[in-house]
């Protein structure tokens, strides 16, 4: 039998999950342990780039991007921005706060644990992934002597994005986006919740004014998208366009009104374009 997740666990981020994950009133969700990841203060020491981070992918100077997925509805976003960062050759570090494992359990049906069998049950492929756990603050993204390129954090709830604003660091993922913007390195932000509240707007602003780039995840239209998938695919394809990771995931923008809608007429025709 998977092991279960204690219902405190879907407040400990702060983040509220999606509502009755069971699908019925005052039943509880299949409940998912979050492995906390060993004390790793050793790996602190080899994180100025001589040695790879143990449990890492074993090459020296190992650079990730660190991705953190809270609690909000949209766990399709992160695994959109996790197939781009892969695909393209990077290393990623993934942190799965304890409110998101509710999320995905609801989402996709998936009983979240860190590790590879569960990476590849959700992305449909591996990679040079490493594992925190959410509680794990002596985890390596913890310390800016940690290498790593910079953090997404998708998608956001609005309590981490509260928790990142304020600098209150009450788990891995909050202190690991507070350790990018001291740091000076690349901080994404993909809020989905709206309408937003003030409280909210004031808090992106102050990430906003910090170094961070605020991201909501928001499509466009103008690629005569077919697919939900398509939709969630360019909200990634933008992140990735901030970090600067080459990708395929949407159509871009030509100049030439219409080119979406005619691109996809010739493609829907027998024989394709």
């Amino acid at each position: 039998m998977t092991p279960e997740l204690a219902p405190s666990l879907a407040s400990a981020e702060g983040d509220t999950a999606a509502p009755g994950a069971s699908g019925r009133k005052g039943q509880v969700a299949p409940e998912v342990t979050p492995e906390v990841a060993p004390e790793v203060t050793p790996s602190l020491a080899s994180a100025e780039g001589d040695t790879a981070a143990p449990g890492a992918s074993g090459r020296k100077g190992r650079v990730p991007w660190v991705v953190g997925v809270s609690g909000a509805s949209g766990t399709s976003y992160a695994r959109s921005v996790l197939l781009g960062l892969l695909s393209a050759g990077y290393p990623v570090d993934l942190i799965v706060s304890r409110a998101a494992r509710l999320t995905l359990l609801d989402e996709t049906g998936l009983v979240w644990h860190d590790g590879d069998a569960y990476l590849q049950a959700w992305l449909g492929r591996g990679g040079d992934v490493r594992f925190w756990g959410p509680a794990d603050l002596a985890g390596g993204p913890s310390s800016g002597s940690y290498p790593s390129r910079g953090m997404v954090v998708v998608p956001a709830s609005t309590a981490s994005v509260a928790g990142i604003a304020q600098g209150l660091s009450k788990d891995l993922l909050q202190r690991a986006a507070d350790v990018a913007l001291k740091e000076r390195r690349a901080l994404v932000v993909v809020p989905r919740e709206t309408p937003f509240g003030r409280s909210t707007l004031v808090h992106l602003l102050t990430l906003h004014d910090a170094g961070a780039v605020v991201l909501p995840a928001s499509p466009g239209f103008y690629g005569a998208p077919q697919s939900v998938q398509q939709l969630v695919d360019f909200v990634a394809g933008k992140v990735l366009d901030v970090l600067g990771v080459e990708h395929d995931l949407a159509r871009r923008w030509t100049g030439e009104l219409g080119a979406g809608r005619r691109e996809q007429g010739r493609s829907a025709r027998p024989g394709g374009p």
